[in-house]
């Protein structure tokens, strides 16, 4: 089983939860200790669901799409376990506990020679599925969430932080920087075109792939520490107008 795999992750998991009991213990007592754990618990359950239907429907797209290699790893599944990687799970719970950071599922296989419409445009329509179907549950939820009694607190608390992390999820990994799916995206919408303007755009694009996860860090990195909002302007404002739009 993947929980005997992956035993120091579950290990390390089990002793942050710990460690976060025993701080928020000692910071508010007993009486707080709930409703932390439960605002815990649902910010978790938020990015694992995000990341499962971002991971599976790259699978099934993918699939659709001629390449049946994440099929047959048995990916096409809502499985959180097919999806969930030791590492990144494990930021997630630390984006969880203190707000900033990032989590991540395992990357979906997929061979971009093998789908239809060529490598890069198939490519770019693998990736775009991620982002939309995290928009899409967002919206099945969220209009769940504009028409709940307003005395349905806890649901309601529980529908509107997994609206937002799907939305949020979504307009992060729009972001054109390798390895997100926003880089696969453009470089497939540049293949629409035959201009010289919009090879040298990919090609400069391609040469960044090396460099794109320290461009990434980076940029999170300023937006920490130097309080640049870059990120807020390019994920948090698109993705609280989706949130007004779909819950009002």
């Amino acid at each position: 089983m993947r929980i005997d795999r992956d035993k120091a992750f579950w290990y390390v998991l089990g002793g942050l939860a710990l460690l976060y009991v025993v701080y928020v213990v000692s910071q508010g007592g007993l009486g707080s200790l709930g409703r932390e754990v439960a605002l815990f618990g649902i910010t978790v359950l938020g990015l694992i669901l995000a990341i499962t239907v971002h991971e599976a429907a790259h699978a099934w797209s993918a699939d659709y799409l001629g390449d049946p290699t994440a099929r047959l790893a048995g990916r096409v599944t809502l499985n959180p376990l097919a999806h969930l990687d030791p590492l990144g799970s494990l930021m997630m719970v630390v984006t969880a506990l203190t707000g900033v950071g990032i989590g991540w599922g395992k990357p979906t296989p997929v061979r971009p020679w093998r789908l239809r419409y060529g490598a890069r445009l198939g490519n770019g329509i693998v990736a775009l599925a991620g982002p939309i179907s995290n928009v899409l549950l967002a919206t099945v939820l969220g209009l769940v969430l504009r028409f709940l009694d307003p005395r349905s607190f806890w649901l309601g608390l529980i529908l509107s932080r997994i609206v937002l992390t799907n939305l949020f999820i979504a307009m992060f990994n729009l972001l054109p920087i390798y390895p997100l799916d926003g880089h696969s995206v453009l470089l497939g919408l540049l293949s629409l075109s035959k201009g010289r303007l919009a090879w040298n755009v990919s090609q400069f694009f391609v040469r960044l792939e090396g460099q794109g996860p320290f461009l990434l860090i980076g940029l999170l990195i300023l937006t920490q520490l130097l309080r640049f909002p870059l990120l807020y302007w390019a994920v948090g404002v698109p993705a609280s107008a989706l949130y007004g739009v779909i819950v009002g």
